[in-house]
């Protein structure tokens, strides 16, 4: 099991990542861009919304303006993208099969997603690019250990092109979520989301958190 909190201190761009852990899950956000840095997390009736702090300053809303979180129908769906909403129009595997990786090449950023149903279960994607074509992975879990949890993001770390996570959801403890916001690197992150027993707390650097 590996030091969650050791290995976001270690990497300064994982980009957007997702923690499922028992009753407890993080979702982030990081930019590079004066864009991508211009925004916020905001609650909403059903999960969250990312939001433009400065909407002035706002330049392509298309990658980075959706709802990270829904919930529906008892399960919480916790995506980097507007898949969000396509997972909750067609269903977890119709959802992910219906998407591909973000269009923005050279990068190619995946999209990653995850489905936690009340009873625990939970399963985990992530649609990559792969010589042209979309690979698409799946992983379920029956639940997870008190205190653990597991690890996807966008990035392997900084670079040109971005290098795209590689391997299987990396299971790790489960820190405090302010822990988490301080393990990001200060210059990249840009807000966290943390749902634990169901509370639900957010973090905005734009807005001096």
């Amino acid at each position: 099991m590996a030091d969650l909190l050791e290995l976001l201190k270690s990497n300064p761009y994982p980009g957007r990542g997702i923690v499922v852990g028992k009753d407890c899950v993080y979702y982030w956000i990081m930019g590079r861009s004066s864009n991508s840095r211009n925004r916020i997390f905001c609650l909403e009736e059903d999960g969250i919304r990312t939001e433009a702090f400065d909407p002035s300053k706002l330049e392509d809303p298309s990658l980075i303006i959706y709802h990270p979180v829904r919930k529906v129908d008892g399960a919480l769906i916790v995506t980097n993208g507007d898949q969000t909403d396509t997972i909750r129009d067609l269903g977890w595997r119709e959802g992910c099969m219906a998407r591909e990786y973000e269009p923005d090449a050279p990068n190619f950023t995946p999209r990653i997603s995850a489905y936690i149903r009340e009873d625990g279960t939970f399963e985990i994607s992530i649609l990559k690019h792969n010589d042209g074509t979309c690979q698409r992975n799946f992983f379920c879990y029956e639940g997870v250990e008190e205190g653990n949890g597991y690890f996807i993001s966008t990035y392997q770390g900084d670079g040109n092109p971005l290098p795209t996570f590689a391997g299987e959801p990396i299971k790790v403890d489960m820190p405090a979520p302010e822990q988490v916001w301080e393990a990001l690197n200060a210059d990249n992150k840009v807000s966290l989301y943390a749902n634990v027993g169901g509370k639900v707390t957010l973090w905005n650097k734009n807005q001096g958190q």
